[in-house]
């Protein structure tokens, strides 16, 4: 054996051995389902892995929900609702969720290494990412009590109109930002008076394990349910269940399909925050530096596993070779590897089968034509080869109709078009299936409101990118989805609207 592979050897077996003692220290005590106030098994008695993506080692095996699991959490999420949490104070439920927060706030350390063993996300990045869930629960708990209602006096009519939950919802989350999707569906859920029946991915089902480990001696038994497995068994339990009233769903817009299909057998209202294809449009006033980094983030960040990711680089002739050349160099400046290291920019991807997905689409990227300016395949890192880790990768030349560039690939894969009219442009822009996100980069105010509105998106960021301000309203036009995340507006999701018409004769 050569010294420089007995050197990543060594490293390998290092990192796979402080993967190990990080797991002993914030791996979940409880792996089953969380039903009624208790941890369960499997009503089937089963169980799934859940991988480590950096080192390919099983975290932990964790009790894997069918549908007979989803009945008994609908109906311990019915009885909770009818005995205790439909008549809890506006004030009560505030409480509740900022106990929550609390609790999120006080492990942040922990809950954000749990998620980059979990996800394989950078832990830099995995505590912004457990900040930002408490402060879900935060903001939520400020609302609550803003839900007066409205009255209105016709002549010899008094009208009422009364905002009431739903009941019990189901909610199915992705992997992507396995505690943070979890607040963005719990805090509003729990905020407007309902209980719930949470599905986590089953690629990363250990940090919603241990969110209600924490909050076990808050939440009264029954109001947060939490049943981990796999999306056709248990995700469609969830989200076709009967006697669920209201479903919200984040993930890709073919399974949102799915979703929408299975609601409408019981007429159940939905909400769906789906896939994204998003543009970012550079203009020749800004200086390239600032282009190059907020480009950077907006498609790296998270291993380009986001929804709203910036994939479609639309940069002007005038600014283009200065500003790939800062993107190629800042992709050779980045260090990929080890989540738990505070340095490493680009961890692995979540799994070995969106490692396959998204090479798949890459060797389709050099067959329709595409240049290939850095990335393009796996790194060349003994290091890192037990992990799903894909180079971060800039891609020009491809036609705007091509496979690489209309679909959602999900990974650190950026394509890049240089413009020079706008129209022609704005036109490329919009001529994506998706309309979820956007971004705008010049220090023109006009062209970039003008820009902003031009963008058929629901979210667009004018010289910043990914951070999402609680209040603002988040969610796509197209088929990015239907309804909206983090804001007021998402309160009314989880709530029906009732008319009470008096006669005063």
């Amino acid at each position: 054996m050569s010294s420089d592979s007995e050197t990543a050897t060594a490293r390998r077996d290092a990192v796979r051995e402080r993967h190990r003692e990080t797991a002993d220290e914030v791996l979940p005590e409880h792996t089953d389902l969380y039903v009624g106030g208790e941890f369960v098994a499997a009503d089937a008695g089963e169980t799934f892995d859940t991988i480590d993506p950096t080192t390919g080692e099983v975290l932990a095996s964790v009790a894997r929900g069918t549908e007979a699991d989803v009945d008994d959490a609908v109906e311990a999420a019915w009885t909770a609702f009818d005995e205790e949490w439909s008549g809890v104070s506006a004030g009560r439920r505030q409480r509740v969720l900022t106990s929550i927060a609390d609790a999120i706030e006080a492990n942040v350390e922990d809950l954000a290494r749990l998620e980059s063993l979990d996800n394989g996300k950078p832990v830099s990045e995995a505590k912004i990412d457990v900040r930002g869930a408490a402060e879900q629960f935060r903001f939520f708990a400020g609302i609550v009590r803003e839900n007066p209602g409205e009255t209105m006096n016709a002549g010899s009519r008094y009208g009422q109109v009364i905002k009431e939950p739903y009941g019990v919802v189901g909610q199915v989350i992705p992997w992507n930002f396995p505690l943070l999707m979890a607040s963005w569906k719990l805090a509003p859920a729990l905020a407007a008076g309902n209980c719930t029946v949470l599905k986590p991915a089953e690629q990363t089902p250990l940090s919603a394990l241990r969110l209600v480990e924490l909050v076990d001696d808050v939440v009264p038994d029954g109001v947060v349910n939490v049943v981990p497995g796999y999306g056709e068994e248990a995700g469609a339990a969830v989200t076709g269940h009967p006697d669920v009233r209201k479903v919200a769903f984040t993930g890709s817009t073919a399974v949102g399909k799915q979703v929408m299909k299975s609601a409408a057998d019981t007429v159940t209202d939905v909400t769906l925050e789906l896939g994204g294809k998003s543009p970012v449009v550079v203009f020749p006033d800004v200086h390239p530096k600032k282009a190059v980094a907020l480009v950077k983030a907006a498609i790296f960040y998270n291993t380009g596993e986001c929804c709203e990711a910036g994939s479609r680089l639309f940069v002007h002739e005038d600014v283009a070779d200065d500003v790939l050349e800062g993107l190629v160099a800042a992709i050779d400046d980045m260090t990929i590897g080890d989540p738990l290291d505070e340095e490493t920019d680009l961890g692995p991807k979540v799994s070995r089968e969106q490692v396959d997905r998204t090479l798949e689409f890459l060797e389709t990227a050099k067959e329709d034509g595409g240049e290939f300016l850095a990335g393009g395949g796996q790194p060349d890192d003994e290091t890192l080869a037990d992990g799903c880790f894909v180079e971060p990768t800039l891609i020009e030349g491809l036609d705007h109709d091509s496979e690489a560039v209309q679909e959602e690939i999900f990974g650190p894969v950026l394509d890049v078009f240089r413009w020079d009219d706008y129209d022609e442009m704005m036109a490329l822009a919009n001529d994506v299936e998706y309309g979820l996100a956007g971004g705008v980069i010049t220090d023109d105010i006009t062209k970039a409101n003008t820009t902003a509105r031009d963008i058929e998106a629901g979210y667009i960021w004018i010289n910043s990118y990914h951070d999402l301000v609680p209040g603002l309203p988040f969610g796509g036009y197209k088929q990015s989805g239907i309804g909206r995340e983090l804001s007021a507006e998402t309160l009314e999701h989880y709530q029906q609207t009732k008319t009470i018409n008096l006669s005063l004769r």
